[in-house]
């Protein structure tokens, strides 16, 4: 081999080395920054909803906290910021996200949780998490390019900071924003990012989500049925929860304009709602799921009364996420619909959590890993015929409107559609 070509060899192989130790340091940096932003954010949830499950009283202060929420976010100029959707439009675009995003997403969800908001707190862990991954990239001066991928690194490292499931992270991250195409590239940092906060997690005695399921069915032809019933349901509930969450605070923003009153509107509703139908629905809600899951037991409105809570809540302009009102909704939905179809409700709790989740948000590989995460491998080729099922059955229906699905459903061809 003549000279040029190891000087060439040469010159490639250090390219592969100073890339993979660059984003060696910055993960390193990232899980610092951000996952111990996400752990303390935690820290907050957590303690809000002990003081609200304390201080009954608390939710009366709702209308008055949504005040606070509205002008947080007109003081902090994150009126025209979309949440969550801005965050993955980033990804697509120059890379960047206002740092106020994150005192604002963490004040304003941990008020909404504080006082009973129905919400979830992984579309503030993914907002927190760009924006931090965004305000790192400037500061280590990265191009556009790469702040894609410090971004997804934030996103990655507080989603771990918030659920305790650094796979289920990474690939949530890098599959949703466009489904059907993954950015191989963010593969390597993401994971050291998620895996580097979950030590964290570790050592600040922080438990991450998981629960045990008694029975899991052997694999049969007669449980692989159940499974594929179960799931077409799911699919139709999921694409019930997105369009009710995207027309419902479309409508709630139609008829009530100003901001201000729209969230008083909001809390006022959510108070009497809760007089009247109890506390089970404000919060997260992850107690319900885990009953679900455990023991198998779950009211059948549920599902219909969380939905209803949550559009209030967040189509009103209180702060938090869609994902773990998702795992409410589908799996306290399974665990009813599951004996109906002979299959164990805690089993079928755990199918619908994992089923709905990937019909609401189009992300079947997260989905699966997510199911192994929560639930172990022993269900897994019942998670994985949900998995497929719902996402194929889902149609272009999300939790989010700036996902694209890159290719058809149906066919292997390019179409490169914003979901409805």
């Amino acid at each position: 081999m003549d000279r040029g070509k190891i000087k060439d060899y040469a010159k490639r192989a250090s390219r592969y080395i100073i890339t993979f130790l660059r984003w060696l340091i910055y993960s390193v940096v990232i899980a610092l920054v951000c996952g111990i932003a996400g752990c303390f954010f935690h820290l907050l949830i957590e303690q809000a909803a002990w003081l609200r499950g304390k201080y009954d009283f608390i939710i009366y202060f709702l209308p008055v906290g949504g005040v606070i929420i509205v002008a947080i976010y007109h003081l902090f100029r994150l009126d025209n910021i979309s949440g969550t959707n801005h965050v993955m439009d980033s990804t697509r675009g120059d890379g960047k996200v206002p740092f106020a995003l994150a005192p604002g997403i963490i004040i304003s969800t941990v008020i909404t949780h504080l006082l009973g908001g129905s919400a979830g707190r992984e579309g503030a862990a993914l907002q927190l998490g760009g924006s931090l991954g965004s305000a790192l990239g400037k500061l280590f001066r990265l191009d556009r390019d790469d702040m894609h991928i410090i971004v997804l690194c934030g996103m990655s490292a507080v989603f771990t900071a918030l659920f305790g499931t650094p796979l289920t992270a990474v690939v949530f991250v890098i599959e949703v924003i466009s489904v059907g195409t993954i950015y191989y590239s963010a593969i390597m940092p993401c994971i050291f990012s998620s895996v580097f906060t979950y030590l964290i997690t570790v050592y600040f005695d922080m438990t991450p989500i998981s629960h045990y399921i008694e029975t899991v069915p052997e694999i049969s032809a007669l449980g692989l049925a159940q499974t594929v019933g179960l799931a077409i349901l799911f699919a139709l509930v999921s694409i019930f929860w997105c369009v009710s969450l995207s027309k419902g605070s479309a409508l709630l923003k139609k008829i009530i304009k100003s901001p201000y009153l729209r969230i008083i509107a909001g809390g006022t509703a959510l108070i009497v709602l809760t007089l009247i139908l109890g506390t089970d629905y404000n919060g997260a809600g992850m107690g319900i799921v885990e009953n679900a899951v455990v023991n198998g037991s779950a009211r059948p409105e549920a599902f219909i009364v969380k939905i209803l809570f949550t559009v209030i809540t967040l189509g009103c302009g209180y702060k938090g996420g869609e994902i773990v009102p998702t795992f409410f909704v589908g799996a306290t939905f399974g665990c009813v619909m599951a004996p109906l179809v002979g299959m164990d409700a805690g089993f079928g709790a755990a199918l619908g959590l994992v089923g709905v989740f990937c019909g609401a948000t189009n992300a079947p590989i997260a989905s699966l890993f997510l199911g192994i995460e929560l639930f172990g491998t022993r269900g897994l080729p019942y998670f994985a015929v949900v998995c497929a099922v719902s996402y194929m059955l889902s149609g272009y229906f999300s939790l989010y409107k700036s996902q694209i699905i890159v290719f058809d459903k149906l066919k292997a061809v390019f179409i490169n559609r914003k979901t409805q």
